[in-house]
């Protein structure tokens, strides 16, 4: 029984033992980290204001290592997270080639984005070199691919629509100078009988990996009409035959089945027409017959097509 009492005695000596030494080590430590002293500190490097004829290339470095003055406690949490510095890429110069920072350019813009109980010592790089190069900047069109399956009787209204029309590419001038359009992502609509608009995604081309475009989305539209067929009588107009000779045809005219919107093949004319036959190209000068082709047709029609591709002539001396 009375080793009993004598262990725990001795056990309940060690907790207290334990617990001052904890106490003890805990007013150490914090008395220390309240002190003031020098230390090396990682900063993340955030560029900003780059120049216009200038791009950022991807070797540029991603932090600097700094070594600073201040209390225990902040450089506590400068080993746990690394602060951002916003570094402004106008200050740079151009020097051998090269686009760098000074040391001195350096330490005063790390210094304006410190607390006051930080105090920046030394820098551990007399400059900081930024991987830019001079860039071309062009601006090129965008190629709207479109499937659209429409319902029956119905077409497009005109050409599809794209907002913004241009995309501002600027890269390497052996990367922009090739380019001569941007592509959109397929777009396909099925069973369409009324007006549409879709946001659509840009193609960028794999090999352009060094350089930027302005946007990266557009909107394209199109209306969407219902349409109808009617057929025009047009003259039959002979080119390039000899002179001194007058050409006759056989029929005179030829029927031209024309699709459009219902509004337009109501203002539409025979005028509206030109159906040519080439004399300079029969095949034969055995054969009397030319092949016909439309030489002119509405503007606002959406499909033109000739019911007789052929007609007979003859010809005659004046």
């Amino acid at each position: 029984m009375f080793k009993k009492l004598l262990t725990r005695a001795n056990n309940r000596k060690v907790k207290v033992f334990l617990l001052f030494l904890l106490c003890s080590f805990l007013a150490w430590f914090l008395s220390n980290l309240s002190e003031s002293y020098e230390s090396r500190a990682n900063f993340n490097l955030n560029y900003k204001s780059l120049p216009d004829t200038l791009l950022l290339g991807n070797n540029s470095a991603k932090s600097i290592e700094a070594k600073i003055r201040t209390s225990g406690f902040r450089h506590f949490y400068f080993n746990l997270f690394n602060k951002r510095i916003n570094l402004d890429l106008s200050q740079s110069v151009h020097e051998n080639g090269r686009y760098k920072l000074t040391e001195d350019s350096l330490k005063k813009q790390i210094e304006s984005q410190l607390s006051q109980n930080i105090s920046l010592v030394d820098l551990y790089r007399d400059e900081l070199v930024v991987d830019m190069y001079k860039v071309a900047t062009k601006e090129v069109p965008i190629k709207v691919v479109l499937d659209v399956q429409f319902e029956q009787n119905y077409i497009m209204d005109g050409e599809p629509e794209v907002s913004p029309k241009t995309v501002l590419v600027k890269g390497p001038p052996n990367e922009v100078d090739t380019l001569r359009n941007v592509s959109t992502s397929k777009i396909e609509l099925r069973n369409v009988s009324t007006d549409f608009s879709k946001d659509i995604a840009l193609v960028f081309p794999k090999e352009m990996t060094n350089s930027i475009f302005s946007i990266s989305r557009v909107n394209v539209s199109g209306k969407v009409a219902r349409f109808s067929e009617k057929v025009f009588e047009v003259p039959v107009r002979v080119v390039n035959f000899p002179e001194g000779y007058d050409i006759k045809t056989f029929p005179a005219s030829v029927s031209v089945l024309c699709k459009a919107t219902i509004e337009q093949l109501k203002i539409m004319e025979q005028d509206d027409f030109d159906v040519v036959a080439d004399y300079a190209q029969l095949a034969n000068s055995k054969d009397n017959v030319l092949f016909l082709q439309v030489a002119q047709k509405p503007e606002k029609s959406h499909g033109v097509r000739l019911l007789e591709n052929k007609v007979n002539f003859v010809l005659e001396q004046q």
